[in-house]
């Protein structure tokens, strides 16, 4: 270490005079890692986040279907969804479809995953959710959800499906 007069502090030169060329490569390296572990932290957060939001959209969404408001269902779904099918179409399908099973009991999440790339929808964010429901009439089912982030920047059922547990 020399000492350098104008600054009445110690001249230590530059890190690169103290490390090789390999430990160089080897620290950036790990600031590298470090940053992309961060980053990955954040997402994972992020989609955390944007799946519980999606799982209380889906919720209530649920509800109103659990209760027989298969019109107003229609009506709080995206606007992709009612662009696949009319309000009348909906109430139909569901009447001859859910209505049948009964009352809803327990419902258990299976898994949530978020996505972006879905085959046969536009891209854009999505949550998919499957239950496992006790039906009063018909036993257990399981419901998948697919909810999306709409146009209006809020969190809307896009999809539902339901098929006999096995």
């Amino acid at each position: 270490v020399a000492w350098s007069p104008r600054s009445g502090y110690p001249d230590l030169g530059t890190q690169s005079q103290f490390l090789g060329k390999e430990e160089i490569m080897k620290r950036m390296l790990l600031i590298a890692m470090l940053a992309l572990l961060a980053c990955s932290a954040v997402f994972a957060q992020d989609h955390a986040a944007k799946q519980e939001v999606a799982k209380q959209a889906a919720q209530s969404w649920l509800a109103l279907v659990d209760r027989g408001d298969y019109g107003p269902s229609w009506q709080e779904a995206s606007s992709f969804f009612q662009s696949k099918i009319t309000k009348t179409d909906w109430e139909q399908a569901l009447r001859q479809v859910r209505a049948p099973l009964g009352a809803a009991g327990s419902r258990m999440l299976l898994g949530a995953q978020y996505q972006t790339d879905l085959p046969n929808v536009p891209k854009g964010e999505y949550v998919i959710l499957q239950y496992k429901t006790e039906f009063a009439g018909g036993g257990p089912a399981i419901e998948t959800i697919s909810s999306m982030l709409d146009k209006d920047g809020k969190w809307r059922v896009s999809g539902y499906f339901i098929k006999p547990a096995q």
